[in-house]
């Protein structure tokens, strides 16, 4: 079976992000968009409310025990009455659950913790808890470390199954289908991150793999090239290309040092074009590669001594 077979029958939130509060310009983001992904509370509250301080420690720890199969996002209606407003909210504390950035269900008053309890079970119903999908995407991303691209597809794609937006998800599967040759099939997952995700360091990574393996497509074969080193030793675009072509087959060492060779011969060359393509080795490798720390030690070395 491919590696494209395996990914075909293709992340909830963390402690610290489960929780928060909201704010008329931000409840969009906050809430519609959010719920999206997974579920979202929406309590509205104000300071002066008896039963909405009762209610936050009982709502916040039932959501916590949910493990990222739902989201609590708070406003208080006093400071943002807009919102409330236009959704009718008469008397708080007002829980509303969102599901796919619509309204979908509900509750008033501070119910007691079983309730609530029940209330997010109903709301999140066959999801999984947020860990299952962090735990997925560490297991893939080891397999992908050690060369098993087919297997960490098959990973990753179970990871989407359960997380259709997981940005880690995509970009591992991205890389994936890279180092598998299916280049088309990795710009096409590419192509599933929301525009404000693409700075993300794993998207960066993955669209530099990307990049670089289109390049190495075109610089022809590595025999070819290293005679043509071999014949002139100077002849950077040979080297350069030798580095390219290196890199596509995971000759990462070999593929630094040829690039080095020519900062440390030639530091303009090619408007110091091996210098940054080396920098792009590293994006597409990771930081905690060990030919990206060995090849900034020597970068840093050439550069300044």
């Amino acid at each position: 079976m491919t590696i494209i077979d395996e990914a075909s029958g293709a992340a909830g939130g963390t402690p610290s992000d489960l929780i928060k509060d909201t704010t008329t310009q931000t409840f969009v983001k906050d809430v519609i968009e959010e719920s999206k992904h997974q579920p979202v509370l929406i309590d509205f509250w104000a300071p002066w409310c008896g039963p909405c301080k009762q209610l936050t420690p009982i709502i916040e720890k039932a959501v916590r025990a949910a493990k990222g199969r739902v989201k609590l996002v708070k406003m208080n209606i006093d400071e943002h009455p807009a919102i409330p407003g236009q959704m009718g909210i008469q008397s708080i504390p007002a829980v509303i659950a969102f599901v796919n950035g619509q309204p979908a269900d509900g509750f008033m008053g501070a119910l007691p913790e079983g309730q609530i309890n029940a209330f997010i079970d109903k709301i999140t119903k066959g999801m999984p808890a947020a860990g299952e999908t962090a735990d997925l995407i560490a297991e893939a991303e080891a397999l992908l470390a050690e060369g098993d691209a087919a297997s960490a597809a098959s990973i990753y794609a179970e990871a989407l199954s359960n997380d259709s937006a997981s940005i880690p998800a995509i970009a591992g599967l991205a890389r994936c289908y890279v180092m598998a040759g299916a280049l088309e099939q990795a710009k096409q997952t590419l192509a599933m991150v929301p525009e404000s995700k693409r700075g993300d360091a794993a998207v960066s990574a993955a669209q530099s793999m990307l990049d670089l393996a289109e390049q190495a497509s075109a610089v022809g074969p590595i025999e070819e090239l290293e005679k043509k080193v071999a014949a002139d030793p100077l002849d950077h675009q040979a080297r350069f290309d030798l580095a390219t072509a290196l890199n596509a087959k995971n000759r990462r060492e070999e593929a630094a040092g040829h690039l080095l060779d020519i900062v440390k011969r030639d530091r303009k060359w090619n408007d110091d074009g091996a210098r940054k393509q080396l920098v792009q080795f590293f994006e597409a490798w990771g930081p905690n590669d060990d030919a990206t720390i060995e090849g900034r030690k020597r970068l840093s070395t050439i550069l300044f001594s």
